[in-house]
């Protein structure tokens, strides 16, 4: 079997997180645990090669024309969330977007199998693209191999250093939009700053290179609710930061918090749970799927985001070792070998 494979995420602003990563590590995973296929790599500036028996799009955007109307083989096609059209309010499209949307929707129906991160975003891909469950595949994702606990202590010094962090701190990993609940966060934090928190270092750490974008709204609300809340010298923003970094992150932070009021996956808290790091997760959408051991709150409101931080950081060190093996073990079902090997299944079904 010859599977031909878009790689056009791998460039452009997608390249370091996200659907990036996702082909990145796919294509890596499938030559690594699937070696006994042919895998043939091009991007959107040429056409997909003509020997190939199936066509793979790992990314799907409904406001922008990712995929051909039509295709002369079988074509998967890899839809990791519909968060925009799940909640139009919060994303508005114009007409463009709305029309591009149509025609995005239309190329969708017209594909042999759709492979998805989570049951919630099959559950969407159903009701609104009108795409049968069994036409569906959950494939989960996986952390990367390089997600493991950093046991180097004067390597986690130099990455304090190098951050300007203190030993105690909170972490957010990902993007500003409005799904990911930012300011519920904040307004969360605010409720710590007592004697826990109250160090002249920062306190939160909010990583992703978005945090830097001041021409984003999301970012200038997200700005003006730390001023808001006086945060200014209990929050840094460290924007991008490289894989082997953010080992080192999760494994000295006191936790990660993902706060999102909706997920299509949620791969960081993966990442967390890898390097040994706590979890505070929105019990909510994918979420609720992936995020074992983690402490679950309720997203929408910011004073339970904030008791879930508070238990963690009113822990024994026994009670948060328990804590932390209870996430080493969860995230070892989540494999890119497994991912391989099912995502490859899905390609074996559409030859069928």
């Amino acid at each position: 079997m010859r599977v031909a494979i878009d790689i056009s995420p791998l460039s452009g602003g997608h390249t370091n997180r996200g659907v990036g990563e996702y082909t990145k590590n796919l294509i890596e995973a499938l030559k690594t645990y699937q070696s006994g296929y042919t895998y043939l790599l091009f991007d959107s500036t040429s056409h997909s090669p003509p020997q190939a028996d199936i066509i793979h799009y790992p990314f799907f955007d409904p406001f922008f024309l990712t995929l051909p109307l039509s295709s002369p083989r079988p074509t998967i096609v890899t839809v990791h969330d519909l968060i925009p059209i799940v909640f139009p309010e919060h994303f508005p499209k114009g007409l463009r977007g709305s029309i591009k949307w149509k025609i995005q929707k239309y190329s969708l129906q017209r594909k042999q199998r759709i492979i998805t991160d989570s049951e919630c975003s099959k559950k969407d891909i159903m009701k609104y693209v009108g795409i049968a469950d069994e036409a569906i595949d959950v494939v989960y994702l996986a952390p990367s191999p390089v997600y493991q606990p950093v046991t180097n202590q004067s390597t986690l010094t130099d990455l304090r250093k190098k951050y300007q962090l203190s030993e105690k701190f909170i972490m957010y990993v990902g993007d500003v939009n409005w799904n990911k609940n930012i300011v519920g966060l904040l307004r969360a934090c605010a409720r710590l700053v007592t004697k826990e928190l109250s160090s002249s270092q920062p306190a939160l750490v909010l990583v992703g290179k978005a945090f830097l974008n001041d021409s984003l709204l999301e970012t200038k609300e997200i700005d003006h609710v730390i001023d808001e809340l006086k945060l200014e010298k209990k929050v840094v923003k460290v924007g991008y930061v490289p894989d082997e970094d953010l080992a080192g992150l999760y494994t000295t932070a006191t936790c990660l918090v993902q706060p999102s009021f909706y997920e299509g996956f949620g791969l960081p808290v993966l990442e967390a749970f890898a390097c040994g790091c706590p979890v505070v997760a929105g019990d909510n959408s994918s979420l609720s799927e992936i995020i074992g051991p983690a402490i679950r709150v309720s997203a929408d409101h910011p004073e339970d985001i904030a008791k879930g931080i508070h238990s963690i950081l009113s822990m024994s060190s026994k009670e948060k070792d328990i804590l932390k093996e209870k996430g080493i073990d969860w995230v070892k079902q989540f494999t890119w070998k497994k991912t391989a090997h099912e995502t490859v299944r899905v390609y074996e079904r559409s030859l069928k």
